[in-house]
């Protein structure tokens, strides 16, 4: 069974449906044939409005981590032999400091659903029973629901297709680079997390994935991952800011 056509979730889908779809009915004027486009990008922006709140909760969670790092780690070394005790000085630990170890899981949790349901109206040819009109809406002649694999493997691909994606892509992995370089994870801060070092040390190239997704993902799904990266970029800076990370030191 398609868990989209449960009622209550096919109720919240064809709602963000008809919202996005009276964007674009607005923008009409305006932006043209390109304001489904448009409406796909302004629907992002308002998404991850809404997210801010987990954006803050997500930045504290690794300030905390990044400070409990060191001790954490004289933990692990004291008491490396004896596994349950180290579970138990480590989960006392976060009591004493009124902290989770899964806090950063939460804001994840989250931020499912909501984007689960947005990025549904990009890859769904039928939404709450009726056709999904946004696929077929273009950008400079390319229809929203094409892929550039799929339109590379079906030998139909254009050069407005070509171009259009190509954008995209370039502009993804130029944020992803600009991630990586200006938010690095902390190895440091991360070992004092079950496997975080290995984790820290991925995270850094897993930014380029979403240019993989985005490869094979239709355009309007392109678009918002392009929008949702670069804005995640711009928030993470902020916040980082607002919620410094300290390099961490040995106990």
């Amino acid at each position: 069974m398609d868990p989209l056509s449960f009622p209550p979730i096919a109720a919240i889908l064809d709602a963000a449906y008809e919202l996005l779809m009276g964007l674009a009915a607005l923008l009409q004027p305006v932006a043209g044939a390109a304001s489904a486009a448009l409406a796909v990008i302004l629907l992002t922006l308002l998404v991850r409005t809404i997210l801010i709140p987990t954006g803050i909760a997500q930045a504290r969670a690794e300030q905390t981590r990044a400070r409990l790092a060191p001790r954490l780690r004289a933990l692990q070394r004291r008491y490396r032999n004896d596994r349950e005790r180290m579970s138990r000085e480590t989960m006392k630990l976060y009591a004493d400091e009124k902290a989770s170890p899964l806090a950063g899981c939460a804001p994840v949790l989250v931020q499912a659903p909501i984007v689960g349901v947005v990025y549904a109206l990009f890859l769904y040819p039928v939404i709450a029973g009726h056709p999904n009109a946004l696929l077929s809406e273009q950008l400079f002649g390319v229809p929203l629901g094409a892929s550039l694999a799929g339109s590379i493997v079906s030998g139909t691909v254009t050069a407005p297709a070509a171009l259009v994606f190509g954008v995209i892509l370039v502009l993804i992995v130029l944020v992803a680079e600009v991630t990586r370089r200006l938010l690095r994870p902390d190895v440091a801060a991360s070992e004092g997390v079950p496997g975080g070092e290995a984790v820290a040390r991925m995270a850094g190239f897993l930014q380029f994935g979403t240019a993989v997704v985005a490869l094979f993902a239709p355009l309007a799904a392109a678009l918002y991952l392009l929008v949702t990266v670069s804005w995640t970029l711009v928030q993470r800076l902020v916040l980082r800011r607002r919620f410094p990370v300290e390099p961490a030191t040995s106990a």
